[in-house]
């Protein structure tokens, strides 16, 4: 059994996911990378051919039809070999010297008494022309030991993100997750299913993921995501609908999780708000009522917290301050 496996989903990425693989390949015999090629239809299948064999029993190649990045994310999960499992997007990468140190301390708890559910590290925003690398950290985490939901102090802008997570392969498949297709946005979706699954997890402080922030047609640019936006409340309906909340018995996950739908239900409002189309307004209404009729209970924990109820405020002067709340999330999360 390979120790980890990364899925690379790959559509007409010929310009940027030889860059990624390249990042990986130090991870030698160790790892498995399996490069899916998500029906493309520039060179991306024959590039990923390329390094299968080049580098034969590491790089796999994967073609399926169009399905979306989350179905490129299921086929690696099918396929996967690895003891882990870490997606990496195609136009992304990985620093050499963290991923050094995290392949030795996976080797190191695979072999120990308890089974590591999770494993945390940093990630970086590549942002084209800003000077400063914003780095986001897990201060909520104890370092370098074994811990359990209740170790964790998260805090409102501490979310873990598919960049920084490397989840058990074994425990993705147990707890059912399954990525919709042709859809974006899904990174919520395979973070937070697997969480009630998540005993045990390990938080190593180095900055491991380097997530490209750039291109025009990328899916976090405000303007894509807007043009997208059934797509985001899809997914936040998904999430929504996930788990009955309340029945989380550990009360700092169920806290987290709580916390998690709030800053996707706060995207996808101010996404609505932003677009400034009263179709657009009408399905921000529709939302919330959803929730509502849903989960009264959530609906209210929602309300009444300070982004929720930003958000619901009436008329132009509330849409402008709800706007100034989500410029201030933006800051707080890193987001977009």
């Amino acid at each position: 059994m390979k120790l980890l496996t990364f899925a690379i989903p790959c559509y007409n990425s010929e310009a940027y996911m030889e860059n990624c693989i390249k990042s990986l390949l130090p991870g030698g015999d160790d790892v498995e990378i399996l490069v899916i090629n998500d029906g493309s239809k520039d060179s991306t299948p024959e590039i990923a051919d390329a390094y299968e064999k080049r580098y034969p029993g590491i790089v796999r190649a994967i073609h399926q039809e169009n399905g979306g990045h989350g179905e490129a994310v299921n086929a690696g999960i099918r396929n996967a070999a690895g003891l882990y499992f870490k997606v990496v997007d195609s136009d992304d990468w990985v620093d050499q010297d963290a991923y050094m140190k995290i392949l030795d301390k996976l080797r190191e708890l695979s072999g120990g008494d308890t089974t590591l559910d999770m494993f945390i590290a940093n990630y970086v925003y590549e942002k084209v022309g800003a000077k400063h690398k914003k780095v986001m950290r897990y201060t909520a985490l104890p370092k370098d030991q074994l811990i359990t939901w209740d170790d964790c102090k998260f805090h409102k802008g501490q979310y873990i993100l598919m960049h920084s997570v490397i989840y058990r392969t074994k425990l993705l498949r147990e707890c059912g997750l399954e990525l919709p297709k042709h859809t974006f946005y899904v990174d919520n979706i395979y973070v937070y299913k697997p969480l009630p699954s998540v005993r045990t997890m390990y938080y190593m402080d180095v900055d491991f993921y380097r997530y490209y922030i750039g291109r025009d047609d990328q899916s976090v640019n405000e303007k894509v995501m807007i043009s997208r936006i059934d797509q985001q409340i899809r997914v936040n309906k998904i999430m929504l609908e996930a788990f009955d909340i309340w029945k989380i018995q550990n009360k700092k996950l169920r806290r987290y999780m709580i916390s998690y739908l709030e800053i996707v239900t706060v995207i996808s409002t101010v996404m609505l708000i932003r677009s400034g189309t009263e179709e657009n307004l009408q399905k921000k209404r529709e939302l919330w009522k959803y929730i509502k009729e849903t989960d009264t209970r959530l609906f209210h924990r929602l309300r009444s917290g300070i982004m929720g109820n930003t958000m619901n405020l009436p008329g132009k002067g509330g849409r402008k301050i709800s706007v100034a709340a989500y410029k201030l999330s933006q800051k707080v999360v890193g987001f977009n």
